[in-house]
């Protein structure tokens, strides 16, 4: 999935809405709606720095174990 024009510099995007935040340069296609919705609802927020720790320290949950989908993804 490419990432999404209006965040094109974020790797990690959350939904406020649910506090989860996706891996969006590991995404697969099958999720990329998950992420459309979350820019439609214009319910997406990015995180300075744009980390998974950063996420995590505003209380989001990683979307799928670590963000990715994929549980073989490095994350750091």
């Amino acid at each position: 999935m490419d990432r999404p024009k209006k965040f094109h510099d974020t790797r990690w995007l959350g939904d406020k809405r649910a506090q989860v935040v996706y891996d969006v340069d590991n995404l697969d296609d099958a999720d990329a709606p998950l992420v459309e919705d979350v820019i439609a609802n214009e319910a997406g927020l990015c995180f300075g720095p744009d980390t998974l720790v950063e996420a995590r320290n505003r209380g989001y949950k990683p979307f799928k174990g670590n963000g990715s989908g994929k549980a073989d993804v490095d994350v750091a």
